[in-house]
């Protein structure tokens, strides 16, 4: 699939897959000098790009990077983000610092990655009710621990 993408500032790094068998690209933080987020704080951080999907058959999904979640409690403010195929402004990265201590982040470190899937848009069929299943209605730990 061919994403096309624009350095909205001179220098830019652009995402990249860090491994062969990566699933995403890492963003990296474009912005000028380090900035720290600190405990329970919430901020959105630039990637200084930005791009264009071929088709409302596909969407861009920014995920955590792991290490940041596990290592220092750094997350994505939203849980997941998504990008539209129409979207084309820059990217941005909102995070929290769920962590006990204070981060910071420095300019081009690497903040999130970016995920390219297919789309699957849905008609939806109103009905009085829904065709039954086994599980039905059951949730939140209905099928076990």
């Amino acid at each position: 699939m061919e994403v096309q993408i624009k350095r909205m500032r001179d220098g830019v790094s652009l995402p990249f897959y860090a491994t062969e068998g990566a699933a995403g690209m890492d963003l990296s933080a474009d912005i000028p000098a380090p900035v720290t987020l600190a405990r329970g704080a919430l901020m959105r951080i630039p990637t200084g790009i930005a791009i264009r999907l071929p088709s409302p058959a596909y969407a861009a999904f920014v995920y955590a990077r792991s290490g940041l979640g596990t290592k220092h409690g750094i997350c994505l403010s939203n849980g997941v983000g998504v990008i539209d195929s129409d979207y084309t402004g820059e990217i941005q990265v909102g995070l929290i610092n769920l962590g006990p201590a204070e981060y910071t982040i420095a300019p081009g470190d690497r903040i999130a990655q970016l995920v390219f899937a297919p789309v699957a848009r849905a008609t939806l069929c109103e009905v009085d009710e829904l065709t039954p299943t086994q599980r039905g209605a059951g949730g939140f730990g209905s099928t076990g621990r």
